[in-house]
């Protein structure tokens, strides 16, 4: 792909700065080449179009975000619940985080024409509805969580999330206008308040959303610096 893993990383880096700087629709090589200080013939070199660096992204995020799942799975599920909820979040004036998943949702609407984003989108969705399966199940396995469909409930908690970042994404002026910390955030809070709680056995607490937002932020390779469920 690239002349090296750090060259690679580079250029991944690159494309994700130009996504925030320019969106989709007004993406060029050029732009990409600027921010990873590199050639556009070097880019070029390695991939023919910008569709097949998109997809190169697309592939670079959820495959770093298999590794870091992975990295996290020792951890207490209820933990790993909230925290997978938490990166969902990001306040109304995180502009920079925005503007990438404006970007990231420009690219979304490509899914019913072009194949090779299709298939990193659906890849994207198996990795966040198996995540949170996963955790569910090693909940239930553990004795912290009642026993529950987790396929279902699963698929309905990244529905809710997925749907509330779209909402505040494309409401944004709305959203800020309402002088609140993100409408994210208040779905998550509801989220973990109407649909997790419920799911814990006696005794058992969730940790506060708040401190697993704050180890995301202080994370420089987590998602809400703009990597895991990026393509969703």
């Amino acid at each position: 792909m690239s002349d090296s893993p750090s060259a690679a990383a580079e250029i991944m880096d690159g494309v994700y700065s130009a996504l925030r700087a320019h969106g989709y629709a007004d993406l060029t090589m050029q732009d990409i080449a600027d921010e990873c200080s590199k050639s556009k013939s070097l880019l070029h070199y390695h991939y023919d179009t910008k569709e097949g660096l998109l997809v190169a992204f697309m592939e670079y995020i959820v495959s770093d975000s298999e590794e870091r799942i992975a990295a996290r799975a020792d951890d207490p599920p209820v933990e790993r619940l909230v925290q997978f909820i938490g990166w969902f979040v990001f306040a109304p004036d995180e502009t920079d985080l925005e503007a990438f998943h404006i970007a990231l949702q420009e690219l979304r609407t490509q899914g019913p024409f072009n194949e090779r984003i299709r298939e990193q989108l659906a890849r994207s969705d198996r990795l966040l509805r198996g995540t949170v399966a996963d955790i569910l199940a090693d909940g239930i396995e553990a004795g912290v969580f009642r026993e529950v469909d987790v396929e279902e409930t699963a698929a309905m908690i990244v529905a809710t999330l997925d749907g509330a970042r779209t909402r505040q994404i494309t409401l944004a002026d709305s959203v800020r206008d309402d002088g609140d910390d993100g409408y994210t955030r208040t779905v998550a809070e509801a989220t973990l308040r109407r649909i997790v709680e419920p799911l814990l056995v006696e005794g058992v607490e969730l940790p506060p959303l708040d401190a697993s937002i704050e180890a995301l932020r202080r994370d420089p390779d987590s998602d809400a610096n703009g990597g895991a469920d990026a393509t969703e």
